[in-house]
């Protein structure tokens, strides 16, 4: 089996075989603070999203992949195929899942405003790439939301 190994925004190298081809989460592709006022609409919880990007040239089966943050709360994709150099963002709220979007179907916001970790696992619940951000992880946000914690 060939392997695939490309360098995320980060610099890290993250490492798969072609079947299971590199996925990566940018801390650049999260908009883990809504704009605006976090008002638990449906239209805002959707503003809240974190994007996968595949860096590789083959597709990638996304069917029983992760995506969950720090306390646990867990997104697992349904019938989803990720193609090469194409990204999707996996939103907070509902919708109607389309290429390059997802939806999560939740009605409370997931993602920390202030800190906190989206880790992706594959099907066979091996980490494939983990981003954090603000207080503790290094990127200086430690700012404020006003949501969760």
């Amino acid at each position: 089996m060939g392997l695939c190994v490309e360098a995320n925004a980060a610099g890290r190298q993250t490492v798969g075989n072609v079947q299971n081809p590199s996925v990566r989460v940018g801390k650049s592709r999260a908009k883990y603070d809504s704009p605006g006022y976090d008002n638990g609409s449906n239209r805002s919880l959707n503003k809240e999203w974190v994007e996968l990007t595949n860096t590789c040239r083959r597709a990638v089966n996304l069917e029983g992949w992760t995506l969950a943050d720090e306390d646990g709360n867990t997104f697992t994709f349904r019938h989803y195929r990720l193609r090469g150099h194409e990204s999707v963002r996996v939103h907070t709220g509902e919708g109607r899942d389309r290429d390059g979007h997802v939806f999560q179907d939740r009605d409370e916001y997931v993602w920390d405003n202030r800190s906190d970790t989206a880790t992706l696992r594959n099907d066979h619940d091996r980490r494939i790439d983990r981003e954090s951000w603000g207080r503790g992880h290094g990127d200086g946000h430690g700012g404020g939301g006003h949501h969760r914690r």
